[in-house]
């Protein structure tokens, strides 16, 4: 009979090198920069004033792509989507779709231009000055409220009424969903995966009981709070599952969550806003750290148009 050598023992694994370096603490967390350019823009601009960056695959610029659609701001709002594949030098601009205002190669170099001592992370959606030449705002959460103001067509999404009871669910969903996938994905301690991992599907499970009893979020009206949640889920299945580790349950497994994504889904204009190619070129192509192969998944197959029978569903908002 062979006999093999007992298995080593292995000495306690000290942290991996993080995806950003500059976005870990000590523990093995990922905790994200703060958004640096802040300025709002309260009444509604001239026509072509202002120029939105954009990314298809990231979800933070896909909140401001959907608002931006829903509200009918195309023509006020010109939008340039940035390639997919990023690098050390961040978003890069493509044959495709060009730089319109400055001719920039890259995102970085509006970044330096609007702050020559700018030196952390490129991140989209931008909105940019074309006057003034300069970065006005780079957190989707302001930008979102802006394009909502500045028009009336279309639902408001951020109504007087409900606002207490939509930040309430924004703060819970950021940090443990839109956000949890991130700290899932790229912590480096095992301790701190399972932290997110455990939070972020105790928010799935309470999200998906809420959403037994009403149609969206904060009732029978969609807000604000209902896209926030919809840039995630549409990209759970896909990528966050297996690239992020975020596995216990798809989306697909859930009752009332599956039929929710697929209602937003399949509103309107919605589905042309949703890039699966570019999402998944993106994640398995620019986290070399959690992809080295840089293979990209063929799969999976969503049937994201299959009946949701959410329209059953009645409520009155929640105030």
């Amino acid at each position: 009979m062979a006999v093999f050598p007992a298995w080593p023992t292995l000495e306690p694994m000290s942290s991996a090198t993080p995806q950003f370096s500059k976005e870990s603490d000590s523990g093995g967390r990922f905790v994200r920069q703060e958004s640096r350019f802040r300025d709002w823009v309260l009444e509604r601009p001239e026509p072509g004033r202002y120029h939105l960056y954009v990314s298809l695959a990231c979800p933070w610029a896909s909140r401001a792509v959907i608002v931006r659609q829903i509200k009918g701001l195309e023509d006020v709002v010109p939008m340039t989507v940035v390639d997919p594949v990023r690098d050390d030098r961040g978003w890069r601009f493509s044959e495709d779709q060009p730089d319109p205002v400055n001719g920039y190669a890259f995102l970085a170099e509006a970044y330096v231009a609007t702050d020559p001592s700018f030196d952390a992370r490129v991140t989209v959606p931008v909105l940019y000055d074309t006057q003034e030449r300069r970065i006005v705002n780079n957190e989707s959460a302001d930008i979102i409220r802006m394009l909502n103001a500045w028009s009336t067509q279309g639902p408001d999404l951020y109504p007087e009424d409900l606002r207490t009871a939509i930040d309430e669910v924004n703060e819970r969903v950021y940090d443990t969903v839109n956000n949890g996938v991130y700290k899932a994905g790229f912590a480096t301690t095992q301790a701190a995966y399972e932290q997110a991992f455990d939070e972020l599907f105790a928010s799935l499970d309470w999200l998906d009981d809420r959403l037994a009893t009403r149609r969206y979020l904060l009732g029978d009206e969609i807000t604000e709070a209902d896209w926030r949640l919809f840039v995630t889920l549409v990209r759970f299945d896909a990528v966050y599952v297996g690239h992020f580790k975020c596995n216990l349950r798809r989306i697909a497994d859930y009752a009332h969550l599956s039929g929710y994504l697929r209602d937003l889904y399949q509103r309107p204009g919605i589905a042309d806003t949703v890039d699966f190619d570019h999402i998944k070129r993106h994640y398995y192509v620019t986290h070399p750290q959690l992809n080295p192969t840089r293979i990209v998944p063929k799969g999976p197959e969503l049937d994201l148009w299959a009946p949701h029978d959410r329209e059953r569903l009645t409520q009155d908002p929640v105030r």
